[in-house]
Formats: structure tokens, sequence, C-alpha cells
């Protein structure tokens, strides 16, 4: 699905706290999750159309390695992945990591979005966030984890990007795990999911939007080992 195509340079991000304590983030249910991948084009003429660039990043498409799938009549589509591959694309060889998605809140580019993010993002308030909340070429939501659980299985990812719909949705993204997604595009989607995490959540659908996770915020020292990092971006 869609990302905001609204960066003006590659963006930087706040480094993880070392030594943190660990902390426990509501988890979100029964969430619609659409999977989007480095490369697609979702809508040429729609703002939020393309996957070339990131909110984060617009680079993106260079600063990945290319298209996140295959190539086909000039076009990137997606693949299916494999537990054997470790959900990795089999067409190219990324230079970030693949187990990437995206959240309504860009904290960032979006005017909303950075006015508030001192305010609703939990992890601004530490010390080494909080330094750098009214930078505006730094982003603290870029790289954070995120733990996710559908059909029995859990895998990990991080940030890359804003979406799908809308760009400030604090309420869902930061609050209770009750609350809903603002947007009604997309199935009411709270999320887009890359191809790997796609593969290693065991999504019924390549490119649809009836596929739900639960999911919740995790801090970088509390990710386990997995594929997800065997490449992490930084």
């Amino acid at each position: 699905m869609a990302a905001l195509l609204l960066g003006t340079a590659t963006a930087a991000h706040a480094r993880p706290e070392a030594g943190a304590a660990a902390t426990s983030y509501p988890w979100h249910t029964g969430i619609v999750a659409t999977t989007f991948w480095v490369g697609e084009i979702f809508d040429p003429d729609a703002e939020d159309g393309s996957q070339m660039i990131s909110t984060y990043d617009d680079h993106w498409y260079e600063s990945y390695g290319g298209c996140d799938g295959r190539v086909v009549g000039g076009e990137c589509r997606t693949e299916r992945r494999f537990r054997r591959d470790g959900w990795f694309p089999r067409q190219m060889t990324p230079k970030q990591n693949p187990f990437y998605l995206d959240l309504p809140y860009d904290d960032l580019n979006d005017p909303v979005g950075f006015a508030r993010r001192g305010e609703v993002i939990p992890w601004a308030s530490r010390p080494r966030y909080a330094a750098l909340v009214d930078d505006p070429q730094v982003s603290l939501m870029k790289n954070r984890w995120v733990r996710l659980t559908s059909r029995g299985r859990t895998c990990y990812g991080q940030i890359q990007d804003a979406g799908p719909g809308k760009y400030h949705d604090a309420r869902y993204v930061f609050g209770h795990g009750d609350a809903r997604p603002a947007s009604k595009r997309y199935n009411n989607a709270g999320m887009d999911v890359s191809p790997a995490l796609n593969g290693c959540l065991g999504f019924r659908s390549l490119d649809g939007d009836r596929d739900r996770v639960d999911w919740q915020f995790v801090d970088a020292r509390d990710v386990p080992r997995g594929p997800w990092r065997r490449l992490v971006t930084r």
C-alpha cells in the first residue's frame, strides 16, 4: 500500500538508548495489515502512491538496494517468501532490513505529527530522545522495532515509513490497545508490512486487505535472535 511522499532529504534518526530498562508497551489487537514493498508503484497519480521513497528517506529505493521483489516488464512486483531463505528476497540482495513496516504516524513531514511527537511518542521523554524532539532532521520513529503476531507466529520488524491513509493517528498508534485506526482506507488497515513480514507471519494473501495482526512496540534490547536481526537498519 502507500507511503507519504513529502520527504525533502534522507532523515536522521535517534539511536536507541543502551542499557535502558525493559518497557512494556500496549498490544494492539485484530489490526488489518496490508502489504507494501520497496519499489512498488501503487498509484502513480497519488501523492502517497509510490514506494520509491519513504517519508524518512527520499532515496529509499537506492538505500534499500532496489526492488524488494521481482521486476517484470519494468514493474516491481512482490513475491512469496520462504522460511528456508529466512524470508529474505530471492531476486536481490538488500542493503537494509527486509523486515520493515509502517504505522500511521509521520513524526517529520506531517506538521501535526512533528508538533505533537514530544507529547505522544512514549520514548520521547527519555534523555537521548528528549534532546532531539525539536530537531526537524531527526525522526524518533524510523528504525524503531515492532513485535507482530498472526496465526500463531511471532515476528519482528523495523519502522521505515508512515501510513497507510493517515499520518498523525496518535490515538491509535500510541494509545490503548482497543483504539482503532482512524483511516477507513484498505479495509481500515492500521499498518503495511513488507514481503518478509508477510511470509514470516503466514499471511493468506501476498497483497490483500484481510490479514490481521496483533502488534506492540518493543525496545531494541528486547528483540530476540531471528532472521529480522540478520541485517538491521541503523
